[in-house]
C-alpha cells in the first residue's frame, strides 16, 4: 500500500507564495509519474501539473507560468511551488501516484491510483 502524505497549504493573500510537499511511502518512487490536483467546494477535482520519472512536466493552462513542479527521489517528495496565488486558486489540493507505465503524462483523476488526504490552500483577496 502506498501513502501520500501532503503538508504545505495555508492561509495566504493574493500574490503570495505557498510551497506544497508530497512524502510518499514507496521504494519505487524515482520510476511513478507524480501529479497535483485540486477540488474546489462544489466543482470537480482538476488537474493542475504533473512530473514523469524524468523530471519532464506538464501544466493546467491555469497555473502556467505560476506554479513549479518537481522531485526529490532521495527524498520520495514531489513539490508544488506555487507563486503568484489568486483567489480562484483556493481548494484542497491533492498529491497522486500514477503507476500505470505511460509515455505521456496523465491529466485525468482516473489514471492515478494513489492519493495522498489533500490539504486546505485558501487565498484571500
Amino acid at each position: 500500500q502506498v501513502q501520500l502524505i501532503e503538508s504545505g497549504g495555508g492561509l495566504v493573500q493574493a500574490g503570495g507564495s505557498l510551497r506544497l510537499s508530497c512524502a510518499a511511502s514507496t521504494r519505487t518512487f524515482s520510476s511513478r509519474n507524480m501529479g497535483w490536483f485540486r477540488q474546489a467546494p462544489g466543482k470537480e477535482r482538476e488537474f493542475v501539473a504533473a512530473i514523469n520519472r524524468s523530471s519532464g512536466t506538464y501544466y493546467a493552462d491555469s497555473v502556467k507560468g505560476r506554479f513549479t513542479i518537481s522531485r526529490d527521489n532521495a527524498k520520495n517528495t514531489v513539490y508544488l511551488q506555487m507563486n503568484g496565488l489568486k483567489p480562484e486558486d483556493t481548494a484542497v489540493y491533492y498529491c497522486a501516484a500514477d503507476y500505470t507505465i505511460r509515455s505521456v503524462l496523465a491529466t485525468t483523476p482516473l489514471a492515478y491510483e494513489y492519493w495522498g488526504q489533500g490539504t486546505q490552500v485558501t487565498v484571500s483577496s
